[in-house]
């Protein structure tokens, strides 16, 4: 039968003690097979109030009399060297002093960053302890690296982002190593990402109105031109009154659509009557004495005033159908 190493033991109990604490704290922690061990012992993300962050670490563990020096503890590199410090993700050390059931950490890939050959050993200093008392210490300081560095990982899943973990702790991948040109600007549009996502709806939004609001500015003098050509009347005040009408049409419907209705009717009447009068100068920009100014001319007074008589009783009924409902559920 096959004997099992005498050291085993020893090197398990700083794995077994690093991954209770880090569970115990809520972060995910993935154990790698020995077979596929290259210098860490496990992956981590960590997490937050119950949800994943972008924050991925490897960590390798010793424990053990033999890393126990006069002032700390080290942790040899030998063949890791270009493999810790080139890491999309930060490897850290992790030692794990069986006599004092203590655990101490480094960040390896920090320390190497700056190295222009292999040091032999990376010093873990006594000062840096992890347990419970300064998780919340080691954790703030990791994702701060981790986020200055851009050494972020976002996925779609767990299992997509341990995946791309695993590579990124093995150096340069391809699918996410940076562009420069844009990598600063993704950043800030990370940190920013939920505000960004509000003022993406309110454009969407917005849409209408703008569209609208470039056909007025457009149209002005052809309106202007048609309504000094068909009628005595003050041309601004005709052309204002139309204008006004279709804007807060516009302006309901930019509402609606904030909060995820969409008010397909009133869409279809507001550029149903944007259609007709935008058209209408341009096709005769002289204006027309005869019955057929005469006729829009009429229009252009009568469909505004009984327009907005109508969008505001259909509009207040339907907000005093949800204040309703919304009472009633309170009630309930």
């Amino acid at each position: 039968m096959s004997t099992v190493r005498a050291s085993r033991k020893i090197e398990r109990a700083g794995v077994n003690a690093l991954r209770a604490l880090l569970e115990e704290h809520e972060h995910i922690v993935q154990e790698i097979d020995g077979g596929n061990d290259h210098g860490e012992d496990m992956i981590v993300n960590f997490t937050r109030d119950g949800k994943r962050t972008p924050y991925w670490i490897a960590i390798q563990v010793k424990s053990g009399k033999k890393y126990k020096r006069v002032n700390g503890y080290a942790i040899p590199v030998e063949d890791h060297f270009e493999d810790w410090r080139q890491s999309r993700i930060p490897i850290l050390g992790v030692v794990y002093d069986m006599k004092k059931r203590e655990l101490f950490w480094v960040n390896l890939t920090e320390q190497l960053k700056s190295a222009a050959e292999s040091p032999g050993w990376v010093q873990v200093a006594n000062t840096c302890p992890l347990n419970s008392e300064t998780i919340e210490h080691f954790y703030a300081e990791v994702a701060t690296y981790a986020g200055d560095a851009k050494m972020r990982i976002r996925a779609a899943t767990e299992e997509e982002a341990l995946s791309e973990a695993v590579r990124a702790r093995q150096g340069l991948d391809p699918a996410i190593a940076p562009n420069p040109l844009f990598e600063g600007l993704a950043d800030i549009a990370l940190r920013y990402e939920e505000r960004l996502k509000v003022i993406r709806r309110n454009l969407v939004a917005a849409l209408p109105m703008m569209i609208l609001i470039f056909l007025m500015l457009w149209a002005w003098p052809y309106q202007i031109r048609f309504v000094e050509g068909s009628s005595g009347m003050p041309a601004w005040l005709w052309v204002s009154n139309i204008y006004l009408f279709m804007f807060i049409m516009s302006l309901v419907m930019f509402f609606e659509l904030r909060v995820g209705r969409f008010p397909i009717e009133t869409g279809k009447w507001l550029w149903l009557i944007a259609g007709n009068f935008f058209w209408l100068p341009v096709m005769d920009s002289d204006g027309d004495h005869g019955w057929w100014g005469t006729f829009w001319i009429t229009a252009g007074v009568v469909v505004p005033s009984l327009g907005l008589k109508l969008l505001f009783v259909t509009f207040i009924r339907f907000a005093m159908d949800r204040v309703r409902k919304r009472r009633g559920l309170e009630m309930g």
